[in-house]
Formats: C-alpha cells, sequence, structure tokens
C-alpha cells in the first residue's frame, strides 16, 4: 500500500470495542500503518473477547492497550506529555477511531461516561473523534441508539456508516461496519478539512466518454480515471469541496466527493458548466472525445459485407466554453488542463496551453508503456503560464495529483489570498 502524505507521522488512536466486526478492524490497523500512521490501539476488555491484543500489536508495531493504569513500555515517551497512559495518549493523539463502535460505548460516550481506558481518552482528549457504529439493526434504529448518534453529532463527532447488509444474527438491515477502505476514506476527510484548500470548491474531471454509433456500439478510450480519482482524493486531504464529473468507471468515488456521472462528451460539457459555478479550481483530466457520430442508428447495426464509414462530427470544446464562462464571471478562479499527447508533447501542451487560456497544463506521452491510460503510473510535464516546464520523474499518479493540487494551492494564494467561493 502507498504511503498516504496526509497520515504520514500522524497519531492515531484506535479504539476497539467488542464486536464480531473485530476482525475487519484488523486490516484497518494495518492500512493506517501501511499509510504513514502511528497507530495506537486501545481495546475494551469485550474487544479482547474476540481478537487478541498481541494481533493488533503485530499489525501495528506498537504495544496495544487494555488497562485503564497501563504505562507506556517507554519506547516512544519523548511524544507523551506524562506516563500515564489515557492523559498521555489523549493529548498526543491527531484522531480517535472508534471502530466497531458498539451501542453500548456509543451510549457511554454520549453520556459522558468513563468507566474503561477507551471512554476515559474520547473525554480527555480534545483531537477530532470518529466512531463507526456497528450494531444489530433493531439496535441501531432503536430510539435511545439514535439520540445518542444526534447528541454526539452535535457535538462535532463525526460518524462513518452504519451500512445495510446482512448482520452477524442472520437478518438484514442497517447496522453493518463500513468496509475498511471506506473508514480510511473518512479519517483522510477529517483529517484534512482544515487544510488549504478548506472552504474551496474543486471540480474535476475524470474517464473517458463514450460516443454511440448505435444501441450496443460506442467511440471510445482507454482511460481508467485513475488520474481523475486521484486528483479528487488529493482535493479532498487538502480540505476541499470537490465535485468529481466522470465517465464511464468502476473506480469507487472518494469518500466525501459528489459523483456526476456522465457518459457522452456533451453529457460532460453540460455538466461541467453547471458544477464550476462559483467554483474555484476547475481539473479538467478527463479523456473526452473530439468526435461523435453524426447519427445514431436506432437499432444494432447488422453485420454486411461492406465496410462501415461513419461521418463524424466535432463535439463540443468544453475548455473553450469554460474560458467564456471565466470571462463573463470570474469562476472558476484556476484552470488545469491535461494533454494527452503522442508526439511533440511539450510543444503541443503549450499551445494547449494558451489557447484554452489556462493557467496550468499537465502533459503526458501516452505512447510510453509505464505511464498514460491504464496503468497505476504516469510521467508528466507541468507547464504554467510563463511556459516554464517541470519534468516530474515517473511517480504513481497520487503523486503526479499531489504536484499538480500542491501549484494549485500556489496560484489560488498568488490571486485568491484567503478568499473563498461562498
Amino acid at each position: 500500500m502507498e504511503t498516504i502524505s496526509l497520515l504520514h507521522n500522524r497519531r492515531i488512536l484506535l479504539g476497539v470495542t467488542g464486536g464480531i466486526a473485530v476482525y475487519k478492524v484488523c486490516t484497518l490497523a494495518s492500512r493506517l500503518t501501511q499509510a504513514g500512521g502511528v497507530v495506537d490501539v486501545v481495546m475494551t476488555e469485550a474487544a479482547t473477547r474476540f481478537v487478541t491484543p498481541l494481533t493488533f500489536e503485530a499489525l501495528t508495531g506498537r504495544p496495544a492497550y487494555t488497562d485503564m493504569w497501563r504505562t507506556s513500555d517507554g519506547s516512544d515517551t519523548a511524544a507523551l506529555p506524562t506516563h500515564i497512559a489515557h492523559i498521555g495518549l489523549a493529548h498526543a493523539a491527531d484522531l480517535l477511531v472508534v471502530a466497531p463502535a458498539t451501542a453500548n460505548t456509543m451510549a457511554k460516550l454520549a453520556a459522558g461516561i468513563a468507566d474503561n481506558l477507551l471512554t476515559t481518552l474520547a473525554l480527555a482528549t480534545s483531537c477530532p473523534i470518529l466512531l463507526v457504529p456497528t450494531m444489530d439493526a433493531g439496535m441501531w434504529s432503536h430510539p435511545a441508539t439514535q439520540a445518542n448518534a444526534v447528541t454526539l453529532r452535535e457535538r462535532g463527532v463525526h460518524i462513518a456508516g452504519p451500512a445495510q447488509g446482512r448482520m452477524a444474527s442472520g437478518l438484514e438491515g442497517e447496522g453493518r461496519m463500513v468496509e475498511p477502505d471506506d473508514i480510511l476514506g473518512h479519517v483522510r476527510l477529517v483529517l484534512g478539512r482544515e487544510g488549504p484548500l478548506a472552504r474551496r470548491r474543486i471540480v474535476v474531471t475524470a474517464g473517458p466518454t463514450r460516443e454511440f454509433i448505435d444501441p450496443v456500439r460506442f467511440l471510445g478510450n482507454p482511460s481508467s480515471g485513475r488520474q481523475g480519482f486521484a486528483l479528487a482524493q488529493a482535493a479532498l486531504d487538502l480540505g476541499a469541496s470537490v465535485t468529481l464529473i466522470t465517465g464511464p468507471t468502476p473506480l469507487p468515488t472518494p469518500i466525501g466527493a459528489t459523483r456526476v456521472e456522465i457518459t457522452t462528451a456533451q453529457e460532460m460539457h453540460n455538466a461541467v458548466l453547471l458544477a464550476i459555478e462559483k467554483a474555484d479550481v476547475l481539473l479538467m483530466a478527463a479523456a473526452v472525445a473530439d468526435y461523435r457520430p453524426e447519427t445514431i442508428a436506432p437499432s444494432k447495426i447488422k453485420k454486411g459485407d461492406k465496410g462501415l464509414i461513419p461521418r463524424l462530427v466535432r463535439t463540443p470544446d468544453i475548455l473553450s466554453a469554460v474560458a467564456i464562462r471565466w470571462a463573463e464571471s470570474g469562476f472558476p478562479r484556476v484552470v488545469v488542463g491535461f494533454a494527452a499527447e503522442s508526439e511533440d508533447v511539450v510543444e503541443n501542451a503549450r499551445t494547449k496551453l494558451t489557447t484554452k487560456n489556462l493557467d496550468l497544463i499537465v502533459a503526458n506521452d501516452i505512447t510510453a508503456q509505464d505511464a498514460g491510460f491504464a496503468v497505476e503510473t504516469n510521467r508528466v510535464t507541468l507547464i504554467g503560464r510563463n511556459g516554464q516546464a517541470e519534468e516530474l520523474p515517473l511517480t504513481s499518479k497520487t503523486g503526479v495529483a499531489e504536484a499538480v493540487l500542491k501549484r494549485v494551492v500556489e496560484l489560488l494564494a498568488q490571486r485568491h489570498p484567503g478568499g473563498t467561493s461562498e
């Protein structure tokens, strides 16, 4: 798993209570640790009935805490104001995650009861708290639990889930713990909420478009959408409000993003012009078709002896339309384009930068085997309005996204310091 910049060396308290979903929390502890977090696990006595502390110690490389009076093992005391676990851990934490959060623990937290190490930590800490409820559907829907959830939310506690599905009891309903990767997304959302793009509105386009010839055939491209989705996640990590306009792709929506699904270039055009009203930034990473069939056959075209040559016409030029909208309203404040080229990459990208009135363009060579469409990595060149080119080494698409968003933060700070779109 790739290290997540937002989580690097962040101290995360992972509170584990007694529920069958504890086995999934082992995966969460591993994910958080691999992502770069410093994870301290605190278990209730009931949680130890399902998984031993040794399991979490092996996954995090750190001691797991179960006793109100246990002290640090001495290996990390410099980071703790005191050796007493429930004070030192609480003061050092950047985030407290309780997963699974049982109905019993939620009731204690709502009432301010501190009868074990975890509930004491929740009272002692000033860091954000994220609860991941897990219980039978009847327990979750009970008025007492719902009232506790309302109370906790009113105090600023973040609650992720629960999800719909089958319970350990065999019943179906709302009460399942959300999956570890989704919890990780919620962790990123909470930790990033006050980042340098807080209160900024970012629109990201991603994926391919499809231009149909008949009801079952279309002209398309091999874009996976990975780079656009990485940009959306990087913007969320910096605190932005993100609208993700995407063509057909099975990629999961980054937690916190608003997903708008489109199919054709015309639909992308319409969605972008609607979304950029009062937006701060547009990141145009989608691989939008330049041409579409002039007509779409109403039924499947049958195979014949002769070839088929459909007449193609231009699709709407989205970035040109955005430039016109910017001239009228001043929004979006920063526009970043992408240039997928097969020859004269930098020269063609500079031309597009000028003709589309872009603030920054990201150029990449789609003929390279380790970059471009349908791969995990990318090799790009960033070109600004001044024409200067910054060539990035081969890196993950996450790395590219973080580099692009760093430039976006700089551009906004230069032109609109401290401004919001509201």
